[in-house]
């Protein structure tokens, strides 16, 4: 392990390091504060939030303490661009001209992408609305948006049954 012999039985001779009551708690708090940001929370945050806890901490203690406890900050991104439109392209013709009450199912279906900020990063849902009945009757989720995300989502509505 690369360690002499002398500094390991130095080790086995030095005493643990107790930790106080109110010190735990700190670190507890700590650590509760910094779960309900969903890890937003830097330094100075996290000591005025302490401070309205009660705790009588400066910021360079939040930081060691965030330090020890390995809480890194994620920044979140606020919006995503997803549209790379070229202006160059041709708009599709407007087939309903507003007329968005169709007197069957299956006659007219809406569609929308969106996306969603997830754990697992941004996630893209493609959705197939039946305008008559007003329900999702396909959809489709996926990592990337790409023209098989609504392939996929127009094949579900198309054939319900159908799993891809």
């Amino acid at each position: 392990m690369n360690v002499s012999t002398s500094a390991y039985y130095a080790w086995i001779k030095r005493p643990a390091k107790l930790i106080t009551e109110e010190e735990l708690r700190l670190y507890r708090k700590t650590k509760e504060l910094f779960r309900d940001s969903r890890e937003s929370l830097g330094n100075r945050e996290m000591t005025k939030k302490l401070r309205e806890e009660g705790f009588e901490v400066g910021r360079y203690k939040v930081r060691s303490i965030m330090k020890k406890l390995e809480l890194e900050v994620t920044q979140r991104v606020a919006y995503k661009v997803t549209t790379k439109r070229k202006h160059s392209d041709s708009v599709a013709d407007n087939l309903l001209n507003q007329n968005f009450n169709p007197v069957g199912p299956d006659e007219i279906w809406a569609g929308d992408v969106t996306y969603l900020k997830t754990n697992e990063g941004w996630m893209y849902l493609a959705i197939v609305m039946d305008l008559f009945s007003r329900r999702i009757v396909g959809w489709h989720i996926d990592k990337r948006m790409t023209s098989d995300l609504v392939c996929k989502a127009v094949m579900k509505a198309y054939k319900p049954e159908t799993t891809l």
